[in-house]
């Protein structure tokens, strides 16, 4: 019975990864995809997935595509815990959904958007720095980006520790960075998350440039 449910849903997750998707925005077609390695989750409408993305952003804006890893969807859809080490996110603000956003719009939206994040922190290692900091609280750490129509930022903290430990041992800690990147597309208003927990230095170094390189595909999708 298992087996008869899973296929159908392995199917349709299989087919939303397979290629590039278009969403309308008012009159607007954009074209979206995820990075090589993850998968569209948006079109298996599981309630779960739904909930965990909902978790991400405000309710003012609208999913447009909700990513975990190709082995992340396997573990889903064989009814295992995930992993939920990498994922990521794309919306657009509801209130702009329709318009064409003008260059104010955007600034507006921008600042609204990243209002009160500071000057990022200096800080040699990010660990360390995360160490001292309270569970759950959001640290500016780098600007990727700072353009007319594209602003990028990395923040980073500390999560509550791994369940487990041992009166001999601690739990192990936990951290998460991530980066925002709100951009034009199409002459609508985009952002983008992208999550890593910390294991190594090469789990930022991945978050960066993979960061980079899905905004420059969404834009050279949407070129045309």
């Amino acid at each position: 019975m298992r087996a008869a449910v899973a296929a159908p849903l392995i199917a349709l997750a299989t087919a939303a990864a397979a290629a590039p998707f278009t969403v309308r925005l008012g009159a607007e077609r954009v074209v979206l995809d995820s990075p090589p390695g993850f998968s569209d989750t948006t079109e298996l409408a599981s309630p779960r997935l739904q909930e965990l993305s909902e978790t991400l952003t405000s309710a003012s804006n609208r999913i447009l595509l909700f990513a975990l890893t190709d082995a992340d969807v396997r573990r889903f859809m064989n009814g295992d815990q995930l992993e939920w080490k990498r994922y990521m996110i794309a919306v657009t603000p509801k209130g702009l959904e329709r318009e064409r956003v003008s260059a104010a719009q955007f600034t507006a939206f921008v600042s609204d958007s990243l209002r009160g994040l500071g000057k990022p922190i200096e800080a040699p290692e990010f660990i360390n720095f995360l160490e001292q900091q309270p569970v759950g609280k959001a640290n500016l750490f780098a600007e990727l980006r700072k353009d007319p129509t594209i602003v990028s930022v990395m923040q980073g903290t500390r999560l509550p520790p791994l369940p487990g430990g041992t009166i001999w041992e601690d739990k192990k800690p936990q951290y998460l960075f991530y980066t925002t990147t709100i951009f034009l597309l199409r002459g609508k208003a985009m952002q983008l998350a992208v999550y890593a927990i910390f294991e190594s230095p090469a789990d930022v170094d991945w978050l960066k440039s993979t960061t980079q390189r899905w905004m420059d595909e969404l834009l050279r999708l949407n070129s045309r």
